[in-house]
């Protein structure tokens, strides 16, 4: 049985003031011509289908339109809520819509009810976990020692009360000990991690959270990723990933390459070059610039910009910004004349003295002001 697992969609982000959206469509119409041509069972997201839980009437259309198009297809699709999504936003006609082969996550309350599936070896049992916290474990199993994340998946997982001779397949958003993240996910991991050994003895764990691709227990463990890339430190390429499933035991993935509209590129180099080298060329890609300038470039956003349509930040990487002095290390100002001030600041923001040109001109401009 063949399964095409992806998580972390995200529908509706805002990076640095663009919208995601028309990005956002096009990787998912991507992913429906992906799923028309592998043509799997089973479609797996795990989680963070939207990117606030109060998503814009724009992202709720998009998704709208995606689900249609899913709907169309011969698989069976499975989503479930992460911690970006509401879950009863999530849930909300659920049992109505199961009928078109879409099997939204209701809000956890303990129980979860495989949906069940059938070829040659037996049965596949796909259970849908939402993203939880302790305290909504806790809830419905008030007499479980549950005291972190850990607990509370394994809580969760114990009492789905899974055959494990048939193949089971789990759908979560959680972050498992050991995954690597990314700059932009620096608010994941540390208190809500989850052991890998919470998620039992199930065959596949379809995981959504981390945006990077990745196996934390050879293939039966596996993040997705996202797909797409939501900042300039990500470098990974992101893809769907296919799983499949033979007989007890036996499963392989593979990952389908996913080709954004725009990617995130960054470009260093002094402001006059950087101009020069793209004043005549399209880069529709989303682009942060780091300006290796000495002094800062009056006005250098608007006028890059100007190059750049989808400039989203421009940064410093000069003799002030590698090394910055310490506010300790300045000189205590009552202490300074008029002449040592400046100067002092000066080379505290800048790293450097001023010149002897500066340092003239800084002596008559005083000299004016005071009188001498």
């Amino acid at each position: 049985m063949k399964f095409l697992h992806i998580s972390d969609l995200h529908i509706g982000k805002r990076v640095k003031n663009y919208s995601m959206l028309d990005s956002q469509r096009y990787v998912l119409a991507q992913i429906i011509d992906i799923i028309n041509k592998e043509r799997p069972d089973g479609v797996l997201i795990a989680g963070d289908i939207y990117d606030r839980m109060n998503p814009s009437e724009a992202a709720i259309e998009c998704l709208d339109d995606f689900l249609v198009k899913l709907s169309e297809t011969d698989a069976e699709i499975f989503v479930i809520s992460g911690n970006h999504d509401s879950s009863g936003q999530i849930a909300f006609a659920s049992r109505i819509i199961a009928s078109s082969g879409i099997h939204m996550s209701p809000v956890y309350r303990g129980k979860v009810t495989p949906f069940t599936m059938e070829d040659e070896y037996g049965r596949v049992n796909v259970y849908m976990l939402p993203f939880v916290k302790p305290i909504h474990v806790r809830r419905c199993f008030e007499n479980e020692d549950i005291n972190d994340y850990s607990d509370a998946v394994r809580v969760a997982v114990r009492n789905m009360n899974i055959d494990t001779d048939e193949r089971n397949i789990l759908v979560a958003h959680q972050f498992v000990t050991g995954a690597s993240v990314c700059e932009v996910e620096t608010n994941v991991g540390g208190l809500d991690n989850v052991e890998a050994s919470s998620f039992g003895k199930f065959d596949y764990v379809a995981l959504g959270h981390i945006h990077t691709a990745q196996n934390i227990k050879k293939d039966r463990i596996r993040y997705s990723g996202a797909t797409l890339k939501y900042g300039f430190d990500e470098k990974s390429q992101k893809s769907v990933t296919i799983v499949n499933i033979g007989e007890k035991g036996n499963i392989d993935t593979k990952t389908i390459p996913l080709v954004p509209l725009r990617d995130f590129v960054t470009i260093e180099g002094n402001f006059e070059n950087i101009m020069e080298q793209y004043r005549y060329k399209e880069l529709n890609d989303y682009v942060e610039i780091i300006l290796n300038d000495e002094m800062d470039v009056p006005d250098a956003f608007r006028k890059l910009n100007d190059v750049f349509p989808y400039l989203m930040q421009i940064k410093y990487n000069n003799t002030r910004t590698r090394s910055l002095k310490e506010v300790s290390e300045v000189p205590d100002r009552k202490e300074l004349s008029e002449m040592e001030l400046i100067s002092s600041l000066y080379e505290y923001q800048n790293n450097q003295p001023l010149n002897v040109e500066q340092t003239e001109y800084l002596q008559k401009v005083i000299g004016d002001v005071m009188g001498v």
